[in-house]
């Protein structure tokens, strides 16, 4: 199997270096270097930003294609963007439940949360370039990989319904068990350091635990995230640019949804229905082709009931 991309050279690095660029201004708009805590209002400025951007960026790559291959082929691969956004920015949602569980479980003061979560992009953008080149490697070389994708996405997406509504104890991570006995840590936060130095030893805070899980999160997405897009397709460009994309746009949709993340208790069902989608596509695609536009309006079918069943169930609230 054979993996096709409509990128140039050029345009990976005129992509990355626009990240890098925003990624700055991101952390400058959003309290530079001090303790600051992000308010609803910036956080939706900057979610309606992100969300045009990739909207942009999407339109900006149709016109180009257009010109260069095609009106047929820049169609395609803007709804292959497109749906793989959707299903990238969905699924980052339960990203943000288990960052909130988190938080709580450590009772992380809110102006330091900003820092922990831009730690968090970053490394979560330089572990999903390793996993995307990965993946794309091993679908390249071995294109029955694709049918254990799908059978992983369909089990995720049943222990995800059987697993909703029961949150996880933290204590109980193997990471953070394993954290504690190898490091030295304090009992309170100093700051937003992840370390302090006591009677001339490094102690570590907190603060650097919540940051592993974090981490340790978002692998865990990612092993989910990835393969579902490629459901959508095998394009490593398209593939990593809407990864990119839904990922910068976490930190803001985290505040924007922190105070009011009870009212979308039923979007883990949204978010399961998905994925199971997503796997059935992939097992059945030797037989059956489903199309990308019909693939996005089902995706935001589930997405869409979930959130108004959530939004109904909580209206007295």
């Amino acid at each position: 199997m054979m993996l096709h991309s409509v990128a140039q050279p050029w345009m990976w690095v005129v992509f990355i270096g626009f990240v890098f660029a925003m990624l700055a201004i991101d952390v400058f708009a959003l309290g530079g270097s001090r303790a600051h805590k992000v308010s609803i209002r910036e956080a939706a400025v900057w979610s309606l930003i992100w969300v045009s951007l990739a909207l942009g960026f999407d339109a900006g790559l149709w016109y180009y294609l257009k010109q260069t291959v095609g009106v047929e082929i820049a169609s395609a691969k803007a709804m292959e963007f497109l749906t793989g956004y959707v299903i990238e920015k969905s699924l980052s949602v339960d990203n943000v439940f288990v960052f909130l569980l988190i938080f709580g479980h450590f009772s992380v003061p809110i102006q330091y949360q900003r820092k922990v979560l831009l730690y968090g992009v970053v490394g979560a953008i330089a572990m999903r370039i390793v996993m995307i080149l990965a993946g794309s490697w091993v679908v390249t070389q071995f294109a029955w990989v694709m049918y254990v994708f799908g059978v992983f996405l369909l089990i995720t997406g049943a222990r995800m319904l059987r697993s909703s509504g029961h949150e996880d104890n933290v204590d109980d991570n193997p990471v953070l068990k394993l954290a504690k006995k190898l490091l030295p840590f304090t009992n309170e936060f100093h700051g937003e350091k992840f370390s302090i130095l006591r009677d001339g030893k490094r102690i570590f805070t907190p603060l650097l635990l919540v940051l592993i899980l974090i981490e340790v999160s978002d692998v865990i997405f990612a092993v989910d995230s990835i393969p579902a897009i490629f459901a959508v397709t095998t394009d490593p460009f398209i593939v990593f640019t809407s990864n990119i994309f839904a990922i910068m746009g976490l930190r803001a949709l985290y505040f924007l949804l922190a105070d009011m993340a009870d009212r979308f208790h039923l979007l883990k069902f949204g978010l399961a229905f998905v994925l199971m989608f997503v796997g059935i596509k992939m097992l059945i695609v030797e037989w059956m082709h489903v199309p990308t536009d019909v693939s996005l309006m089902i995706i935001g079918f589930f997405l869409g009931a979930s959130i108004i069943a959530s939004l109904l169930s909580t209206r007295a609230k």
